[in-house]
């Protein structure tokens, strides 16, 4: 998964643990809050998410503890995580940057009438 682009769910679930580490339901929230509501994990989705994050060595366990009998995991990225989001969010500052470009040529087009 070290290959850009990333899925957005994937963004976004690294931008969140890049503020600090999380447990996965605060990781949810966190989500929902980033994407301004638009991004609804369930929670499968997002242990799927952690789960191959872990594996490609991009998030790991910072720590677990034990909340009303329940295991709590908190993540946090690691230093690669960090790169890749770092190059990702590049790419799509440089993406978002080329279209805006492009649509103020748009509006100074003569020929451009709005619909």
């Amino acid at each position: 998964m070290t290959g850009l682009p990333l899925r957005e769910p994937t963004f976004l679930v690294l931008t969140a643990l890049a503020a600090e580490p999380q447990h996965g339901y605060s990781v949810l929230d966190d989500v929902r809050r980033i994407s301004e509501n638009r991004v609804r994990l369930q929670a499968g989705t997002l242990y799927g998410i952690l789960d191959r994050l872990r594996a490609d060595g991009l998030i790991e366990v910072d720590r677990e503890e034990v909340v009303a009998s329940r295991l709590r995991r908190y993540y946090r990225l690691t230093p690669v995580g960090r790169d890749l989001l770092s190059s990702e969010t590049d790419r799509l500052h440089r993406n978002a940057a080329a279209a805006d470009r492009r649509l103020r040529r748009l509006h100074l087009t003569p020929n451009h009438t709005a619909a």
